[in-house]
């Protein structure tokens, strides 16, 4: 399914499907069980003699996990640390455990690892449903061998006590305001956000005011040990998904301005933070917007060349995300003229409120108190 719209707000509201309460009841008996066997040690958890850091949060779609991955990557990298990370591989083509290589696409991997092998080329990217397989794969590479290992969307996946969680919860839906699937989003209840030591809320505005910071952390009620942060998203500049294919009509270096009319084409969970960062440049665009993790299809493909078409005016792009990026780039149908126009919008993080050093240092400690490479530096 895909939908075309200007104004595309509704996934920025809390949705309650309030006769579905009875099913999420159901739902959450089973998964109420299956922690608590957890918990009495009836399913076991492996704890591992390395850094293991999981990325994850409690409901389904996107809270901003691979830009949240990408920053710790690159804060491990900083300290001299071998990283490699570790996911599931979601919607991909391959089976089992897999180390991805520079010749590897999106269907084999998944967008997300792709993405980051793409970004990261000198990191460890894996791909393995069974995540306690995974790290002793990857436990056993040695030149260099891996020094810390970042566990994307392993929240849920208990059969690898992480010794540090870090739980996402998106500003415009905080857990305490959801239900549980399917009256929801929430895959587990919001006192699953306990067994995180770090939480951080996504995606905030950039006009929050502090008494907003104090009513988020009193909702969330949180313990002692858990440390709360706040981030939002930092765009980036275009950037030609096909520099190849750059001519002279359109320059690699272009940036958005209000003489722009852009097609934005999506297939992530929630791309109104996206569309709304884009209309503050242009009021000229238009969404077309598939689901999450979408495959596009030769269909798709001809739709997007058709809706491009149709923007009234010549000075005009494409653009999409770098998770879209991964699954468009190589796609044999995708039409050789579209390709000089299709732009990728980068995404990273910042952490309001001047907390970034703290987070920094949560994680730094964290990591030298576990590292086995007795060799890292003390700042």
């Amino acid at each position: 399914m895909t939908s075309i719209s200007n104004n595309f707000m509704e996934d920025y509201f809390i949705k309650i499907h309030r006769w579905l309460y009875p099913a999420s009841w159901l739902y959450g008996i089973g998964v109420y069980l299956r922690n608590k066997l957890f918990d009495w040690g009836w399913l076991q958890s492996k704890s591992f003699d390395i850094p293991i850091i999981c990325i994850g949060n409690l409901t389904v779609g996107g809270t901003g996990k691979t830009p949240h991955t990408e920053y710790l990557i690159k804060l491990l990298q900083n300290m001299g640390m071998n990283v490699a990370t570790l996911s599931r591989g979601y919607k991909r083509k391959s089976k089992g455990y897999l180390l991805a290589e520079p010749t590897n696409n999106a269907q084999e991997i998944g967008d997300e690892p792709y993405q980051m092998k793409s970004k990261f080329p000198h990191i460890r990217v894996a791909v393995d449903k069974d995540r306690c397989h995974g790290i002793n794969k990857l436990l056993q590479l040695k030149t260099p061998p891996v020094d810390a290992i970042l566990l994307d969307d392993a929240f849920q996946h208990r059969h690898v006590k992480a010794g540090m969680n870090l739980l996402l919860t998106d500003f415009h839906r905080l857990i305490c305001d959801d239900a549980l699937l399917p009256a929801g989003r929430l895959r587990e209840p919001a006192s699953g956000k306990n067994r995180a030591q770090i939480i951080v809320v996504t995606k905030c505005p950039d006009d929050m005011k502090p008494i907003d910071f104090n009513i988020i952390g009193k909702r969330l009620q949180l313990y002692p040990y858990q440390q709360l942060f706040f981030s939002r998203f930092k765009y980036g500049q275009l950037v030609p998904l096909f520099p190849e294919c750059q001519q002279c009509a359109v320059s690699p270096s272009i940036s958005l301005d209000s003489r722009k009319h852009i097609l934005l084409v999506t297939g992530i969970a929630s791309p109104t933070p996206l569309l709304q960062e884009i209309k503050r440049k242009t009021p000229h665009v238009r969404l077309l917007a598939f689901g999450d993790h979408h495959e596009f299809s030769p269909k798709d493909l001809l739709q997007i060349k058709e809706e491009f078409k149709r923007l009234e005016s010549c000075n005009k792009l494409i653009i999409t995300t770098e998770k879209d990026a991964a699954r468009l780039k190589l796609h044999p149908s995708l039409d050789e003229q579209l390709k000089a126009s299709i732009y990728t919008l980068p995404i990273e993080i910042e952490f309001l409120q001047d907390q970034q050093d703290i987070f920094n240092q949560s994680i730094i400690d964290y990591v030298r108190t576990n590292s086995r490479n007795s060799c890292l530096p003390e700042k």
